[in-house]
């Protein structure tokens, strides 16, 4: 008798189990189609690539690190190594800090980052171009 009620249990369970994963990958497939699609239409205002790999939009990372966001993909750099500085040491784990708000102010850091990049790169080559190229050559002994 007991092992028709422990069969009937793990056959609910599993099937519990089969829908709520069925329901995530769904949703899982849904949000990742809405997001190609907002990315082919190109969409300023959705989530790109950056938002994808650290997990927050940039106007959370600047409201983590209490700094202003960027504009046109300029931002003060040293203020926000600054403050990031500041944050991650004052929540170090081994002072009593929180790991999950310093894992938070570590994506931040690199939100901004990711989204200033492209526009650090780009201003690096137009200085290369100006100056000349001036190729590192070492003479071996």
């Amino acid at each position: 008798m007991a092992y028709r009620v422990i069969t009937q249990v793990v056959l609910i369970g599993s099937r519990v189990l089969g829908r709520a994963f069925s329901e995530a990958y769904k949703q899982a497939a849904a949000s990742s189609q809405y997001q190609r699609a907002q990315a082919k239409a190109g969409n300023p205002n959705a989530s790109g690539g950056a938002a994808a790999k650290t997990g927050m939009t940039l106007d959370e990372a600047c409201k983590i690190l209490n700094v202003k966001p960027p504009k046109d993909g300029k931002a003060d750099m040293e203020d926000v190594m600054a403050r990031f500085k500041k944050l991650f040491d004052s929540n170090d784990t081994t002072k009593g800090g929180s790991f999950y708000l310093q894992s938070k102010i570590l994506r931040a850091r690199e939100r901004i980052e990711a989204e200033v990049k492209p526009t650090i790169e780009k201003a690096e080559q137009e200085a290369e171009i100006k100056g000349g190229f001036k190729p590192k050559i070492y003479k071996d002994r």
